[in-house]
């Protein structure tokens, strides 16, 4: 999913602002594709305006009938999850899929203006597969041998729960609480995939599912590789259901 602007101007999904402070400012943001997909690069999320301060990436292996978390993000790991802080370079073949919290992309930056939330696939493929990914075949032979190991790049649906919006590095200030909000420009999500099970996407959209204003695409590798294709930059707009072959995405 991407969405680039060719005339130069941002657009961007946004929530209301603060204004009912100290009520919570949460919102979930999932994503639907009817399909078994399988990471093949890292998971990006641009956020204007600041990135979250507290955010949790989930995914369900079953259309979204349960959920189990991804990777945590907050800018005090161990105040609000009770987790060490930990990097994904942290982590070994031992434990790659281990999920962490991290505080490298919660923390205010000041004028460095980072705007993108990662969660980390190559880094991961890194630890089987060298640092340049030169030895992919090492990487599949682990995924076959290795118990979870291809389960834990493997997703129906993701979902991002945003639990605390940035507040420009300092403590909630009731003066400026209609400048607090999430807004999304872009979220890229690169995978291919695995198997397909018809009856199972009929069922999933006879449920019917809910589109507001962007949506997904997707190609996998191989077909990239067969038509020679750079990835599909779709703009945004409005779409049926149909459309886009039961894809979704659920702005809640």
């Amino acid at each position: 999913m991407q969405d680039r602007e060719r005339s130069g101007l941002i657009t961007y999904w946004q929530t209301v602002t603060w204004r009912r402070y100290p009520q919570p400012l949460q919102a979930n943001i999932t994503l639907s594709w009817n399909k078994t997909l399988e990471l093949t690069d890292d998971i990006q999320i641009t956020f204007e305006y600041g990135r979250p301060t507290i955010m949790v990436l989930e995914k369900s292996l079953n259309f979204g009938r349960t959920w189990q978390p991804y990777q945590y993000y907050a800018d005090d790991c161990m105040d609000t999850f009770n987790m060490p802080a930990r990097r994904v370079r942290d982590l070994n073949a031992a434990n790659a899929t281990r999920v962490i919290c991290t505080e490298q992309y919660s923390r205010w930056v000041g004028s460095k203006n980072e705007k993108v939330v990662r969660f980390d696939v190559r880094s991961r493929f890194a630890i089987f597969a060298g640092p340049r990914l030169l030895n992919m075949e090492g990487l599949y032979t682990r995924m076959e041998s290795m118990k979870g190991l291809r389960d834990f790049f493997t997703f129906t649906n993701l979902r991002l729960r945003l639990l605390k919006p940035a507040l420009g590095g300092t403590y909630v200030q009731r003066d400026n609480l209609l400048k607090y909000f999430y807004a999304i420009s872009n979220v890229e999500v690169l995978a291919r995939q695995t198997t397909v099970n018809i009856m199972t996407v009929e069922s999933e959209l006879k449920k019917g599912v809910k589109l507001e204003r962007k949506h997904v695409s997707e190609i996998t590798e191989a077909q990239r590789d067969a038509y020679g294709q750079p990835r599909w930059k779709p703009h945004t707009f409005p779409v049926s259901c149909t459309d886009v072959g039961g894809k979704s995405v659920d702005w809640v």
